[in-house]
């Protein structure tokens, strides 16, 4: 059996902003967020920066200031960027819920069950980062009976 669990938040400011630079290079990142790629260089060497360089970093990033200061919350700070795990899941209950196994569903009451689920699914995960996918179908099932699927 695979095992699903989450990741690991990244303890540290440094390994949270090594997250955020990816593969892009140092100086990229450095450019990006309006810093100089010597003093990203010593946030990723265990400095702490001040609240205001922490938080200019995490708007030019699009992360949460949250996110980069502590590991909480969510790593994006606009609700545009989709959780993808979260959506994967909404679609697979949605469907699931809907008794439907065909990709080409019931798009209106469907639709609306699997776009509750995902917001669902993004303000519950546990403290870990998981999903509890019980009390979400357990919650669907209720939104299912309103939405008339």
């Amino acid at each position: 059996m695979e095992n699903t669990a989450p990741e690991p938040i990244p303890s540290t400011f440094a390994q949270r902003l090594r997250e955020l630079i990816g593969d892009q290079s140092v100086s990229a990142f450095a450019r990006k967020v309006g810093l100089g790629e010597a003093l990203v260089r010593k946030y990723l060497n265990g400095a702490e920066p001040s609240l205001s360089r922490a938080n200019q970093i995490a708007s030019k990033a699009n992360c949460s200031l949250e996110w980069l200061a502590t590991g909480g919350g969510f790593r994006y700070r606009q609700a545009e960027v989709v959780d993808m795990a979260a959506l994967e899941l909404a679609i697979k209950y949605a469907l699931q819920l809907s008794g439907q196994t065909d990709p080409h569903f019931k798009l209106d009451a469907t639709m609306k069950l699997m776009v509750t689920l995902y917001q669902y699914l993004r303000a519950t995960k546990k403290t870990d980062g998981s999903f509890d996918e019980e009390e979400t179908l357990n919650f669907g099932r209720y939104i299912a009976t309103i939405c008339g699927v």
